[in-house]
């Protein structure tokens, strides 16, 4: 059974920084494309950033120079780290990992990120 366990998301102020986790259990996670995703009430979904397990990564457009993702594959966890954090950042942070070939894939249950004064 595959599970995908995000955590690290709360409440922070404009300006300040949060490192959310997600642990992987129940596929071989080395071999994963690890993603996070983000959506906002009465938004679409958004990708936020991709690390493939060869190392190849993307950002979205609102995490390009702010955020950081990274893998730790002995862990079998995902890491974002997110920083000068807005309002706008405000969402629910899900956590996904897709198949490189078949690209099945599967979510976590998210962790809420409020950023607000």
């Amino acid at each position: 059974q595959v599970q995908l366990v995000e955590s690290g998301g709360g409440l922070v102020q404009p300006g300040g920084s949060l490192r959310l986790s997600c642990a992987a259990s129940g596929i071989i996670f080395n071999y994963y494309t690890m993603g996070w995703y983000r959506q906002a009430p009465g938004k679409q979904r958004e990708l936020v950033a991709r690390l493939t397990g060869s190392g190849s990564l993307y950002y979205g457009d609102s995490a390009k120079g702010r955020f950081t993702i990274s893998r730790d594959n002995a862990k079998s966890t995902v890491y974002l780290q997110m920083n000068s954090l807005t309002p706008e950042d405000t969402a629910g942070y899900y956590c996904n990992a897709a198949h490189p070939i078949t690209m099945r894939d599967y979510w976590g249950q998210g962790t809420q990120v409020t950023v607000s004064s």
